[in-house]
């Protein structure tokens, strides 16, 4: 089985601060977003997914 080469990066994987309730408890789930420079996040305390600009 191969993976899909896209979805790797060597983007920082440091905790991102959530935009609905201001935790750093998140976690990427996914290197890209709808386009090249958005990826998807997730929090772990209020359970909201949401995007990073970078």
């Amino acid at each position: 089985m191969t993976t899909d080469p896209s979805t790797t990066t060597t983007a920082d994987d440091a905790a991102v601060q959530c935009p609905y309730c201001g935790s750093t408890d998140t976690k990427r789930e996914h290197p890209k977003g709808p386009s090249l420079c958005r990826s998807m996040h997730f929090c772990t305390d209020c359970q909201q997914p949401f995007e990073r600009f970078h």
